[in-house]
């Protein structure tokens, strides 16, 4: 399996550290707003690679962290007049529902911050006694210069990124690079060593990866836009604080884009996940997402997402037949021809191609290719169940067809015994009047060999 390393710009064998164990971390959510498609984007790529080493055999912990205590949550509270514990677990369930109705799998591990404050205080006190960071009225400061690989991951020269620094009012930074482990805050902070206060927001992901995963990890990801400052920063602090190399591999994904801006609170140009959902369904999304290469930039649009739409529906709507609990699925070329593409730095996009030609040859009863499409499918984060039509949806096609024929229906069986007579007499007309209504309501009318089946669009 192969892996395009950020840190090296290449891409590399996998090798764990351990054999057949791998530890992996993502950076998770700042908790004060909604989830937006920028954020499906990210938690469902990692989503897919924590199933597909799952799916090869390893032994997988997944940490994903959740900041719970930030200048934005802060900001939130102060505005709203709650407490910012209030406003993290309030947006953080938000957050969880959201990634559920994606249908991403919940991490091994999901620490909070606020629970993991010993261990910052910890590694900062570790970095002061190596002479990585200094106090200064309160805070605390990580001596950037002083670790001569900075710039490294980011691709920047310290040069640079000298000319760009500046010190804000109130900072007592000896250098405008330094950044900060830890700032004092009277009003919502926690005691510390150095007076009340609360971590900075790097410092958070290391004391939380360091604690769960150990002082050298396999993977660590999460989206472009935070390679820097939060992951070279990461970095800096991790390997002066634990005396060996961090990451092994690090793994970024390409920003949603918007008229070829990326998607941002900040921006305001961003949809959020819970909006999407109202209109396109878990698998579309997904399907959405996974058609682009996880490295690349995917532009929104409501023409992709229709063409999206439209492949969710190829594949679950395969016909589908009992699962082969006794198929060798290792055995098998689409097997073969699926792991190939995922092991070439997740080549999703040629993942799909074998669903879709399984897809084809499941409603041409092929022997077994449903059971390998349901398999692969589901490795990559598909559901395959049928959506059930409510007592509303079957409300709104008794009134669709009513509206249609002018005739009065009280039940969905009557409408459908109203049309196979009309079939029967090849009377085309009232057959597709009956059809056509009621698929103005996204109620989709299958004809087979054993009956007419009614289902979701």
């Amino acid at each position: 399996m192969k892996l395009f390393n950020s840190y090296t710009n290449t891409i590399e064998e996998f090798k764990p550290i351990e054999e057949n164990k791998v530890r992996m971390y993502v950076c998770g959510p700042t908790v004060y707003d909604y989830a937006h498609l920028g954020h499906a984007r990210c938690y469902i790529t990692w989503d897919v690679l924590y199933r597909y080493l799952k799916f090869k055999g390893y032994d997988v912990t997944y940490c994903r962290n959740v900041t719970d205590v930030d200048d934005k949550i802060l900001k939130k509270a102060d505005k709203e007049g709650k407490t910012p514990t209030e406003v993290s677990q309030y947006w953080y369930h938000q957050f969880e529902n959201s990634m559920k109705a994606l249908n991403t799998l919940k991490p091994d591990i999901e620490p909070f911050a606020t629970k993991t404050l010993g261990e910052m205080i910890a590694m900062v006190k570790d970095l002061i006694a190596n002479g990585f960071a200094y106090e200064a009225g309160g805070d605390v400061y990580f001596r950037v210069k002083k670790f001569k690989q900075y710039g490294y991951l980011s691709k920047q020269p310290i040069d640079q990124l000298e000319s760009g620094a500046r010190i804000e009012v109130g900072e007592l930074k000896e250098d405008p690079l330094d950044f900060a482990l830890w700032k004092k805050d009277e009003k919502f902070g926690y005691n510390s060593p150095w007076g009340v206060g609360r971590p900075g927001w790097h410092i958070e992901c290391s004391a939380m990866s360091r604690k769960y995963l150990g002082k050298t990890i396999d993977i660590h990801a999460g989206g472009a836009d935070l390679i820097f400052p939060h992951h070279e920063n990461e970095i800096a602090q991790s390997e002066c604080a634990n005396g060996c190399k961090f990451v092994n591999y690090w793994l970024h994904n390409g920003f949603v884009t918007i008229n070829k801006e990326k998607m941002s609170k900040s921006l305001g140009n961003f949809l959020t996940i819970d909006d999407m959902l109202k209109n396109y369904d878990a698998n579309t999304l997904r399907l959405f997402i996974l058609t682009n290469h996880y490295r690349m930039p995917v532009e929104f649009s409501d023409e992709a997402l229709t063409s999206a739409q439209a492949g969710a529906k190829r594949l679950t709507n395969a016909k589908q037949t009992p699962i082969n609990e006794n198929l060798d699925i290792q055995s098998t070329e689409e097997y073969k021809a699926f792991v190939e593409a995922m092991d070439e730095d997740l080549n999703t996009s040629k993942a799909l191609a074998v669903l879709f030609d399984l897809a084809t040859r499941a409603n041409k009863n092929e022997e077994n290719a449903y059971t390998i499409l349901y398999k692969l499918g589901t490795t990559l984060g598909f559901t395959f169940e049928k959506a059930e039509l409510s007592e509303d949806d079957i409300k709104k096609g008794i009134a669709a067809v009513i509206a249609t024929l002018e005739q009065n229906f009280t039940t969905m069986d009557e409408i459908l015994e109203i049309r196979a007579k009309a079939r029967a007499e090849k009377n085309w007309e009232i057959a597709d009047k009956i059809r056509i209504a009621l698929d103005s309501v996204g109620i989709i009318v299958k004809d087979t060999k054993d009956g007419t089946t009614l289902e979701l669009k």
